[in-house]
């Protein structure tokens, strides 16, 4: 094969490689019953005039399975990343104590559960649609070597070569799909 072939090749995996990572920080961020620091990934708190990521200004750990505890760098930050996490939306009701934030993370409802698993679902599509790109944006690349002069041969099982990557990718993410909904499901 030619490097320009080797080139086009080398880019797709990379941009689906890319379309796989994006979904999996996606599924982070997609809670499944247990507490997790990456639920509050989202969350940036205002700091000194600037939005900063709320693992930049706290502590974030988690003691059990259904608490998160903040312990901010500053005492004077408490309310600002409380009033922060409620901004964010994330269905959490913080409460302070005067020196930590603490945040239950409730059980989820069979409804919740549904949402969540087709907010994934949602994400995998989006994916998929991220790899299906690669795979256009190849074969059209392919296409135009084939009419500089490349052999139709070479850029045939280049086309081939993209869509055997296609296929795993599409399979991977559809992997990932069911592991997360069997996450977010599990009582």
């Amino acid at each position: 094969m030619t490097e320009e072939i080797e080139f086009i090749l080398d880019s797709t995996k990379e941009s689906m490689t890319g379309s796989i990572a994006h979904l999996e920080k996606e599924f982070l961020n997609i809670r499944a019953g247990k507490a997790s620091p990456a639920m509050l990934g989202s969350v940036f708190v205002d700091y000194y005039g600037s939005s900063t990521p709320l693992s930049q200004v706290a502590k974030i750990s988690v003691p059990d399975a259904r608490t998160i505890t903040l312990q901010p760098f500053e005492k004077n930050m408490l309310q600002t990343i409380e009033k922060a996490i409620m901004i964010a939306n994330i269905g959490f009701n913080p409460m302070n104590n005067g020196d930590l934030i603490i945040i239950s993370v409730p059980p989820l409802t069979e409804d919740r559960r549904r949402d969540l698993a087709k907010q994934a679902k949602v994400e995998s599509e989006d994916a998929k649609i991220g790899i299906r790109n690669a795979r256009k944006d190849a074969n059209t690349e392919i296409k135009k070597l084939e009419k500089d002069g490349t052999s139709e041969d070479v850029c045939k099982s280049a086309e081939e070569e993209v869509q055997n990557l296609t296929n795993n990718f599409i399979k991977k993410t559809e992997e990932l799909l069911v592991l997360k909904e069997a996450e977010i499901m599990k009582v």
